[in-house]
């Protein structure tokens, strides 16, 4: 078809309003304004009280921010997470896998391990681990006794607490796979250890990063309970200092604000990795 015939062709004709049509008007939300400008009124306030209360000792929290001591702690903080968050999901990961098992027996000691270390609260798993000695003094003829460092102590301890909860999410995500990819690996005569790695793992990805996620975040900020059993971490070695020099709330405050910035790292890094998973869905837009 020409230009000259593509110019001829007809449009229709714009339909004019009709006299007196009523005029669609956006509703006014005066509510939703109002309580936006209360909540700034107040975040306002609160952030006022905070920057300009002397007790907070701003130029301390300054001078320690970056010391030798927190550098220190916060390094194996950081250190203690990745490793606890690799063995665990590493332990967790074959939980699962033994959970969803056709045997029996694996299904029930999964089950059982599951059950156990997130009924003891981590406290007490870390405090019994620590006196491992008084149960059992000698194993195998080894002295249980002094055996375990406290960074070992934690890193066992943080562990075992771990894998519980990353056995249920990892099962969580293979169960939300479609049974039909699973069938279909099958039909391709693909090993069962291969359906997992290649078909059914990295589809589950998908539902496991979220929750991951976020059990990295909590596993960041729950390494600070091993200061109870003088494991130098971050808190702990804000606690030494503060010990000595009596400024408890800013020393607080400096641990307080490297655990915000490594969260709001972390959460930044799992925004980018779920949307990378996510790639070809809805969510990925």
């Amino acid at each position: 078809m020409s230009s000259d015939t593509l110019a001829k062709v007809p449009t229709a004709p714009e339909i004019p309003e009709p006299a007196g049509a009523p005029r669609v008007v956006p509703q006014r939300r005066y509510g939703q304004w109002a309580a936006a400008v209360v909540v700034l009124l107040l975040l306002g306030f609160a952030v006022n009280s905070v920057v300009r209360n002397k007790a907070f000792q701003w130029d301390v929290v300054a001078d320690y921010f970056t010391s030798d001591s927190i550098l220190r702690g916060l390094w194996l903080t950081l250190w203690l997470t990745a490793v606890v968050m690799v063995l665990g999901f590493a332990l967790g990961t074959l939980l699962a896998v033994f959970r969803l098992s056709a045997n029996p027996v694996l299904r029930a000691v999964s089950w059982g391990y599951v059950w156990l270390f997130r009924s003891i609260p981590i406290l007490v798993q870390l405090l019994l681990w620590f006196n491992i000695g008084a149960l059992y003094p000698e194993v195998l003829g080894v002295r249980t006794v002094n055996l375990l460092s406290p960074v070992a102590v934690a890193v066992v301890g943080l562990t075992l607490h771990e894998a519980a909860y990353a056995a249920e999410v990892v099962r969580g995500g293979i169960l939300s796979v479609e049974r039909g990819q699973i069938e279909a690996a099958q039909a391709l005569g693909l090993s069962r250890w291969r359906r997992l790695r290649r078909i059914v793992l990295p589809q589950a990805m998908r539902s496991i990063v979220p929750p991951a996620g976020n059990m990295l975040i909590g596993t960041l900020k729950g390494t600070s309970i091993v200061s109870v059993i003088a494991v130098n971490d971050l808190l702990f070695s804000a606690q030494l200092i503060y010990h000595r020099t009596y400024q408890v709330i800013p020393l607080l405050m400096v641990a307080t604000l490297w655990y915000a910035v490594v969260t709001s790292v972390l959460g930044i890094g799992q925004y980018y990795v779920e949307k990378h998973y996510a790639r070809g869905t809805e969510s990925a837009r």
